[in-house]
């Protein structure tokens, strides 16, 4: 991948806080209240469902037949009244449009019914569900001669013609609605491609955009919006490319871009990519990086071992006054233990004033990761004393950290060994005869599917599991197993608090 340098000048920034600042007036005037007119009147639903069921029953009726019908229903026609109709048939088209046609044709039954943008909507996006793309180009020219075009129309019906791979038509509707005197919008455009994108069609987005270059120039949201989409769909060499058109416009990408080109050119295992790109940040724009992208990039070095790059950039975090998070305390704490700088990882945790359980967790799945459950069950025993309460994926790490993952895990679940027999077995409460079934096939050196640790816990969550955690326990410090028999002893011990409380709470 070749992405072009950035230049950082001051004028180039004038264009994004220009269109956060449009976006807010925008989002202030989109949750002004409605109109008194436009607010939602209680429906009657008996009227609803009768004249539903003449639309669907008569859809393919001559129009005297259905309206003959419909005005024998005497229902009051109001703006709630014609969404609740056209929520009912979210996929059909036909009755939806039989409806409009009547109350055009009848507006004296109805106190001339005026639609309005919402309406006008509704039935858009029914048209366009039901990809009929005449009727919904139709529609959409009508609502631009009366006036009644939105945001959320051009959103409704660009997604629709793009879906549909009507790109020429997706160009011509903003050449059709600024005709009708809906002008070019940059933010319009914005909202159209940050939707597409949302919805993966990014050839079609990409399109639109380079296609009304010439008449609505896009800003740095139009190009970070298409660069998202495109990692967001793995096509890394049409990121590149719209990154490399943003630069030669004169827009440097904002920070949350960066991120994105960075975690999935990681998520690819293009290792090389991601750090040139994170490099690229740290020259030009070295004060605006932030907690976000550290943790980024130390997270991804922690997982791939790589603990010379992770402590380098976490001490130049510290040096430029950021101070770390669970997260990246959490990923430090994993690669140390991992590798098997244990004291160091004791150092770094001693230094955090309240862990939590996810920092603990890092900890314990790098020392089990390196074989060292007795290190592990110590910082489970620290994190019971320093108050954190353990959870069922504590217990889960722990055992298979000291008993292992035994067996090898089925194709299917469904006819596992453990899933149809000895999960019958507890679930009909013999778990007795589950456990001893299961002893003699591993002695006998059966292939079993691997041991499920989550449902061995939970079918044991109860008073039965309360005596077999503590008696195992005790058994286990009997013959020298004593972390071991710290776990299970701590479960049972929890299992037991648990039913005392339900008892006393009922």
């Amino acid at each position: 991948m070749i992405l072009r340098p950035l230049f950082n000048q001051h004028h180039r920034r004038v264009f994004s806080s220009l269109h956060r600042l449009l976006t807010n007036e925008s989002i202030v005037q989109q949750h002004q209240p409605p109109p008194p007119s436009l607010q939602p009147t209680p429906v009657n639903s008996d009227h609803l469902i009768r004249v539903c069921t003449i639309l669907f029953q008569q859809q393919t009726f001559p129009d005297s037949k259905l309206q003959s019908k419909l005005s024998t229903c005497d229902f009051q026609l109001t703006h709630e009244f014609f969404l609740q109709v056209c929520n009912r048939f979210p996929f059909s088209w036909r009755p939806v449009h039989r409806f409009f046609q009547y109350i055009q044709q009848t507006p004296s039954l109805h106190n001339n019914f005026a639609h309005t943008s919402v309406s006008f909507n509704k039935m858009l996006d029914v048209y366009g569900k039901a990809r009929n793309m005449d009727l919904l180009w139709e529609t959409v020219q009508q609502a631009g001669q009366l006036g009644l075009v939105s945001d959320r129309t051009f959103v409704i019906v660009l997604r629709t013609l793009a879906s549909a791979r009507e790109l020429k038509k997706c160009v011509q509707f903003f050449h059709l609605m600024n005709d009708s005197g809906v002008e070019y919008s940059l933010r319009r455009l914005n909202k159209v491609v940050e939707a597409l994108c949302r919805d993966g069609l990014m050839e079609e987005a990409k399109y639109v955009t380079l296609k009304l270059k010439d008449t609505i120039p896009p800003d740095g949201f139009t190009y970070g919006c298409m660069i998202k989409g495109f990692c967001d769909i793995g096509d890394m060499i049409e990121a590149s490319k719209v990154w490399n058109l943003m630069v030669e416009d004169g827009f440097d990408p904002e920070i949350q871009v960066f991120e994105k080109m960075i975690e999935t050119f990681f998520k690819k295992n293009e290792d090389t990519e991601a750090v040139k790109v994170f490099q690229t940040l740290r020259v030009n724009r070295m004060e605006e990086l932030g907690l976000s992208t550290y943790n980024l990039v130390i997270s991804w070095f922690s997982k791939k071992g790589k603990l010379s790059q992770a402590q380098q950039l976490f001490d130049e975090m510290r040096q430029r006054g950021i101070q770390p998070d669970c997260a990246t305390l959490g990923s430090l704490l994993f690669v140390l233990s991992s590798r098997g700088r244990v004291n160091e990882a004791q150092r770094v945790l001693q230094q955090i004033e309240k862990p939590n359980i996810a920092i603990y967790h890092e900890l314990i799945k790098g020392l089990l990761s390196s074989k060292r459950p007795r290190e592990a069950t110590e910082v489970f025993r620290e994190m019971i004393n320093r108050g954190c309460e353990p959870i069922m994926h504590t217990y889960v790490m722990l055992l298979q950290g000291h008993l292992g993952k035994r067996g090898r895990k089925g194709p299917d679940s469904t006819v596992n060994f453990d899933t149809i027999f000895v999960g019958g077995l507890v679930k009909a409460g013999k778990t007795l005869e589950a456990t001893k079934y299961v002893e003699r096939a591993l002695n006998g050196g059966m292939e079993v599917p691997r041991f499920d640790y989550n449902k061995f816990l939970h079918y044991f969550s109860n008073e039965e599991g309360v005596v077999l955690f503590l008696e195992t326990a005790k058994k286990l410090r009997e013959v020298g197993l004593v972390d071991l028999a710290d776990v299970l002893g701590r479960y049972g011990e929890k299992m037991a608090t648990r039913d005392r409380r339900r008892n006393r709470e009922g």
